[in-house]
């Protein structure tokens, strides 16, 4: 016989979801809005159960403006439903269920539920009564960061009432509860007299996702009358047909906590915390249950999704995401360079890796243990910059950073919590495991050229090493100018200013490097921070280009620092050297001269000769020198040019790359020597020597003026260039006899 009023709400919810299915495209316009105000990108795959979860919010919102019977008869069958749905689907038998948004309030309210159990006078008494006996609650060492200390803070209790009971050091995994010393803590507090009240244990770590020993803990709960909580990730597992022993003594827990919207790929439904208790009014009093009907429509969002999916659906999705961490743990095991972290590597749905210096070691042929100091730090820097790059280049794989005790910086790859809202799938994998191998060489190098590379700064007196352990590159350097004289602050300016400069010109190399100032907020200022490495880097030619660019920029620096003294001695100079030029003019040419009519007359018909030189002023060498060579060659001379920067690109042949060795890098790699001198060999044989920019040696220019017709060329010349002898000699015979006058007229 149904109850008509059950039966009339039924017929009342069909018609309503067949409106709803007539506004669902309505529907999917208004969910789209946030997409279209927000960035695409930052939004989550949100699928057909993702829609359901977010109508299910909707709904709620209609239902609550039933009258009060209508309402509390429908939303006592949603809950009875989902609750009956979820204990079946997980294995949890005679459970009930409460539906929460904070993934701790459900932890939480069974904390209440088990003082009010042991402390029968707590609800007349309140906090009074604890004073008898101190509650005591212990929780593995790795669990969630905060978890104990959030519970203390809401509970009202101490934090001496929180026991973290340490993991394994001897046998079994080291991030699985040590049971010993756990018994050891529990009898201690006993005679003391402290009650034991609640124990909280891990179905998959936060980190490392390993099962403690769930079976040997219950067993000791049962013997101290202490209440069992079990919350982790690999609890998604009990939904399989096939389930390890380990978890499956889950179900034999006093209650667990499971956050279905990850693992399903549900947005904004609540966690589930299930529980075994008898006293409903005990779970009133805790806040596990209530009496205001609309709080009960938390469930109504994941009611509507899990008959959208139906039984075969979830299980689909979690079997999906443990085959996937298995497919990369077999695909690991080919790699050398990578150590795994596995409890059960058959059946984990978490799989934790990292780069390891001691199987790159063994993979190369030696031993790098004490390679050098910090080798910890340095591996947990380049596994950071691993999942960074990892996470970039496959953002469907949904991999992340773990800091773990023991084995330090790690990639973690937990699908159940990712792979439903990413969609990530067995090609994602596969160009994951791709990408890694890809990597690794870069990784080794290295490690393997950071001793390298400090060795060779050492070698520069101009340059500083820096030992900045988290940077994961070649390492850090800093050039120290040559400059005594200056006080403190001004030489940090002087630093600061040549270095920042280096980083620039160093960062318009054409090479494969990378040239930063180092991480934002990291130790070290005014350094020039290397990035990875490959194989054929020639770390001898990058540290001796370092310190010529930066000496290069110093004496730059100097040079103009010094150019106003420079010009002010030169002008000085210049001044005295005209008055005493134009007192010698005086005395050559006499008084009458100066005279204006009797000076142009005497010119006229006895023209004067003077012997008064010009002069030019050298910015580079600070000092005034006689034009006599530049009127008598036609040309500037060659002194007065700056010499070539070392990394001008005409030392290098078209296409080849800085920084690689010869043989090392492919047929496009050479070494900074064969490169340089065959480009020298290049210049000298290509580039024509003009006439006029040449030097002419003071034999040239005498002989010049003793023919008026044909230049006479000595029989035994003396060599003037080591290259130019004969064309030089060759220039003089073609040069017209026009132009041979005015050197003479000129210069002499």
């Amino acid at each position: 016989m149904v109850d008509p009023t059950l039966a009339e709400m039924g017929k009342n919810l069909n018609e309503a979801m067949k409106i709803l299915e007539d506004v669902y495209q309505h529907h999917v316009f208004v969910t789209s809005l946030p997409v279209r105000v927000l960035s695409p990108s930052r939004m989550q795959n949100v699928g057909e159960q993702g829609h359901m979860a977010l109508l299910g919010h909707s709904l709620a919102a209609y239902i609550s403006v039933l009258d009060r019977e209508r309402l509390r008869k429908l939303i006592t069958r949603i809950a009875s439903d989902t609750t009956l749905w979820l204990c079946r689907l997980f294995r949890y038998e005679s459970g009930s269920a409460y539906y929460h948004e904070d993934d701790r309030e459900g932890l939480l309210k069974v904390c209440r539920l088990v003082i009010n159990t042991r402390y029968e006078d707590y609800s007349t008494e309140g906090y009074t009564v604890l004073n008898s006996r101190q509650p005591v609650i212990y929780q593995s060492a790795t669990c969630r960061p905060g978890l104990g200390q959030h519970l203390c803070s809401q509970l009202g209790l101490p934090l001496s009432s929180l026991c973290t009971v340490p993991c394994n050091t001897m046998f079994g995994s080291q991030h699985q509860m040590d049971i010993a010393m756990l018994d050891k803590l529990i009898r201690e507090d006993v005679e003391t007299g402290k009650l034991p009240l609640l124990l909280i244990a891990n179905a998959g770590t936060p980190g490392a996702g390993h099962t403690d020993k769930l079976g040997r803990l219950k067993e000791l709960c049962e013997q101290y009358g202490m209440w069992l909580h079990i919350e982790g990730v690999i609890l998604a597992t009990l939904a399989l047909g096939e389930v390890s022993s380990p978890v499956t003594a889950a179900t034999r827990s006093d209650s667990m906590t499971l956050t279905l919207g990850p693992w399903l790929g549900l947005p904004a439904v609540p966690a589930v915390t299930l529980y075994r208790h008898e006293d409903p009014a005990l779970s009133l009093a805790a806040g596990l249950t209530s009496s205001q009907p609309v709080e009960k429509l938390r469930a109504l969002p994941l009611w509507l999704s899990l008959q959208y999916l139906g039984h075969d659906g979830i299980v689909e999705k979690i079997r999906h995401a443990v085959e996937l961490s298995q497919q990369l743990l077999e695909k690991l095991k080919n790699l050398a360079s990578i150590k795994t972290s596995v409890e059960d590597e058959l059946n984990s749905p978490v799989v934790v890796f990292r780069f390891s210096q001691e199987t790159s070691a063994e993979s190369s042929g030696g031993s790098v243990e004490g390679y050098f100091a910090g080798e910890r730090e340095v591996l947990d820097s380049l596994n950071r910059w691993l999942c960074e790059r990892l996470a970039q280049l496959v953002p469907a794989s949904g991999v992340d950073i773990v800091e773990l005790e023991d084995e330090g910086t790690c990639v973690r790859f937990t699908p159940l919590m990712t792979a439903a809202a990413l969609g990530t799938q067995r090609c994602d994998v596969d160009l994951l495991v791709e990408r890694l191998t890809e990597l690794l060489p870069v990784l080794n190098c290295t490690l393997r050229l950071r001793l390298d590379f400090r060795e060779e700064v050492y070698r520069h007196s101009a340059l500083s090493y820096i030992e900045d352990l988290s940077w994961p590159g070649l390492g850090a350097v800093r050039y120290e100018p040559r400059i005594e004289e200056l006080n403190d602050s001004k030489r940090q300016l002087e630093v600061e200013k040549i270095n920042s400069e280096l980083l620039v010109k160093l960062g318009d190399l054409d090479a494969d490097l990378i040239f930063s100032t180092g991480l934002e907020f990291g130790p070290e200022k005014d350094c020039i921070f290397i990035g990875m490495a490959t194989e054929d880097l020639d770390v001898a030619e990058l540290v001796d280009m370092i310190a010529a660019l930066g000496r290069d920029i110093e004496e730059n620096g100097r040079l103009l620092e010094n150019m106003t003294e420079v010009v002010r001695k030169g002008i000085q100079e210049a001044e005295r050297q005209l008055q005493k030029d134009n007192q010698d003019k005086l005395m050559e040419e006499g008084v009458l001269r100066q005279i204006p009519l009797v000076g142009s007359v005497l010119n006229w018909f006895s023209p004067f000769q003077s012997t008064v030189k010009g002069r030019t002023f050298n910015l580079a060498a600070g000092s005034l020198d006689s034009t006599e060579p530049t009127y008598s060659m036609k040309a500037q001379t060659g002194g007065l040019a700056s010499p070539e920067t070392p990394t001008s690109s005409a030392k290098r042949l078209p296409g080849q790359r800085l920084f690689r060795r010869e043989g090392a890098g492919g047929s496009d790699s050479h070494s900074e020597t064969s490169s340089v001198g065959q480009a020298e060999d290049l210049s000298k044989e290509r580039v024509p020597q003009p006439t006029p920019p040449s030097p002419v040696p003071d034999e040239a220019v005498s002989v010049a003026p003793e023919s008026s017709k044909t230049p006479q060329v000595p029989a035994d010349p003396e060599p003037t260039q080591e290259n130019g002898e004969v064309g030089t000699q060759e220039e003089e015979e073609r040069q017209p006899e026009g132009q041979e006058a005015p050197v003479e007229e000129t210069g002499r």
